[in-house]
């Protein structure tokens, strides 16, 4: 079935809910069988036929004794076992006229099989729901109104309360059925997830660290080798983003152009890590994931923290925001050196938040970027704050002396659409503007 569900509604696990729903048809026949030979014989006097009775109840004992293993189970019972239980049960309804006396008819003497009848019917609800259920509990009833010569009040009660306890049950069945399913399904999932993150560990700790090294030491030797490691600083982007993503394609991806050299490389890039999307495109701002713009950017000493679900924002407000990351890693590589930087993106119900930490020496953010304006140095106010002024957002800067840096970028649901203005934003950023914080 794919779902986990082994035959007879079993779960991986080996339980099935419906096992112990046919233990219990399997034990209502037999006690049903004890009430009807224990109770004709109070009625016995009123039948012309005893010995023809006797013969019938002989035969119901034995079927129902040698039944006993096929209905312990569904792998063992089939429609056919359910379809000779009714005929035989039915028999046994339309007997009770030809061996009863008339008058014993007509006062109501209980039918041969009695309320054994009820266990052909819970059959067909433990195997084929409420419909067969209604629909074998409908012929008892016929065969009732039948061997009654019409519809008596008495017959209508028991008719009513047999259909409703078979539908009744026949309902259950399909609800921890389905259920069942659910539970398989969940069960498969948590372990592809267990699996995955395993997986994922081991190519963070094995895979991602050799191709950040042979990018490091690749461009330390030049030449090819620094071609060998371009190519494998590529790979552990994409590798990373790959993981990062659950193995799950997103269809709205475009191939970025990756940096090179990681986070050396970051600034400078518009889009960062991000898209070659065009922003002429008639659906440039459709709503896109943002997590797919961040992801490119994790590398051996940045880390991108994302929500499991799409963080969806209009095209041109993804590509402004992933483009002041950049401009926020590239302040970290211009100035805490080798330091580490954590981005975390946050979706809440009316904003996404976006914090880039990083774990440097830190500075005096006032005295810093009253120094960089005035040196004309814009890389924060245009490059970061102008581009979230732009979008209705906010960009905020916390530093303190041998404490790090965290930038805080944040972006309401409801953000300007539209192409920024050539120029002080354009995504060719100059080497002054980039220069400062």
């Amino acid at each position: 079935m794919g779902t986990g569900i082994q035959a007879g509604g079993r779960t991986g696990g080996g339980f099935s809910v419906e096992q112990p729903l046919w233990r219990a048809v399997s034990a209502f026949r037999l006690l049903t069988l004890v009430y009807a030979v224990g109770t004709f014989p109070r009625a016995a006097g009123h039948y012309h036929d005893r010995p023809g009775a006797w013969a019938y109840l002989a035969v119901l004992a034995l079927w129902t004794l040698a039944t006993v293993r096929p209905f312990s189970s569904k792998q063992r019972c089939g429609w056919p076992w359910l379809y000779a239980d009714l005929a035989i049960v039915v028999a046994g309804i339309l007997l009770t006229r030809a061996f009863d006396a008339h008058a014993g008819v007509a006062a109501g003497d209980p039918t041969l099989p009695t309320i054994r009848a009820a266990g052909a019917v819970l059959g067909f609800a433990v195997m084929g729901g409420w419909l067969p259920a209604a629909v074998s509990g409908l012929v008892v009833g016929v065969a009732d109104i039948v061997e009654a010569g019409g519809v008596t009040a008495s017959d209508l009660h028991n008719i009513v309360i047999l259909m409703l306890a078979g539908v009744a049950i026949g309902y259950v069945i399909e609800v921890a059925r389905a259920s069942e399913r659910t539970l398989a399904r969940a069960l498969e999932i948590q372990a592809a997830t267990r699996e995955r993150e395993r997986l994922a560990r081991d190519i963070h700790d094995g895979v991602l660290q050799v191709l950040a090294m042979v990018q490091r030491r690749g461009a330390e030797v030049g030449g090819e080798a620094a071609e060998l490691g371009r190519m494998a600083g590529e790979q552990e982007i994409a590798l990373r983003a790959l993981v990062a993503e659950g193995l799950a394609p997103n269809p709205s991806y475009v191939a970025p152009v990756l940096p090179r050299g990681g986070l050396g490389a970051v600034g400078g890039l518009g889009a960062v890590g991000g898209r070659t999307a065009d922003a002429d495109a008639p659906d440039a701002d459709a709503e896109q994931d943002l997590r797919s713009y961040l992801a490119p950017l994790a590398d051996a000493r940045v880390t991108v923290s994302a929500p499991g679900t799409p963080v969806l924002l209009p095209g041109h407000a993804v590509r402004e925001l992933s483009a002041a990351v950049g401009a926020a890693l590239d302040n970290v590589r211009r100035h805490a050196g080798e330091a580490r930087a954590w981005i975390l993106v946050e979706d809440e119900p009316g904003e996404v938040v976006v914090s880039i930490r990083d774990d440097g020496p830190g500075f005096d953010a006032a005295a810093r970027l009253h120094e960089a304006a005035r040196e004309g140095r814009l890389g924060v106010s245009q490059s970061i704050q102008g581009r979230l002024r732009d979008l209705g957002g906010s960009a905020d800067l916390f530093s303190t002396l041998g404490q790090g840096t965290e930038v805080e970028l944040r972006v309401p649901r409801g953000a300007r659409t539209g192409h920024p203005p050539t120029g002080a934003r354009s995504n060719d950023v100059d080497s002054k503007e980039g220069s400062g914080r």
